[in-house]
């Protein structure tokens, strides 16, 4: 019982139950975003209609294909697809950005072997080049 007991209580799972319920809350957000104001503003835009495929099939030897409702998704999937992007991926972007630029720089370009390391290391890691020659500039 102790096991089952310290597996409950772990914080991946709990980060885990968090993140499901948050992204179960986040994806009825977007579908009623998408829903409600996106598709009748398609709809708007194509003359009053919004597009709805879900009637179109075709028959095969007697089987019948319904492939509109598979487009209908498609398309849905799409807008979805492309209302994340703009609105939660290019704006969180831009964010991260905002904060990375004040960082300070911790690492650099080995002159000799373009490695990446550390800003105060005197040699490189990679190739050995001495480093401290570069960077001492005696006054002239």
């Amino acid at each position: 019982m102790s096991g089952f007991k310290k597996f409950l209580m772990r914080g991946n799972l709990v980060e885990l139950a968090i993140a499901v319920v948050v992204g179960a809350t986040f994806s009825g957000l977007v579908q009623a975003l998408v829903a409600d104001l996106i598709t009748p503003l398609i709809g708007a835009v194509t003359g009053g209609k919004q597009p709805d495929f879900s009637a179109y099939s075709f028959t095969v030897n007697g089987s019948e294909f319904k492939y509109g409702d598979f487009v209908n998704h498609v398309l849905t999937f799409l807008i979805i697809a492309a209302v994340i992007y703009w609105l939660v991926v290019v704006p969180m972007n831009r964010l991260i950005g905002l904060f990375d630029r004040d960082k300070e720089a911790t690492e650099k370009e080995c002159p000799e072997c373009l490695s990446t390391i550390p800003v105060k290391a005197r040699r490189c890691a990679f190739c050995t080049a001495d480093l401290t020659a570069a960077s001492e500039v005696s006054p002239a």
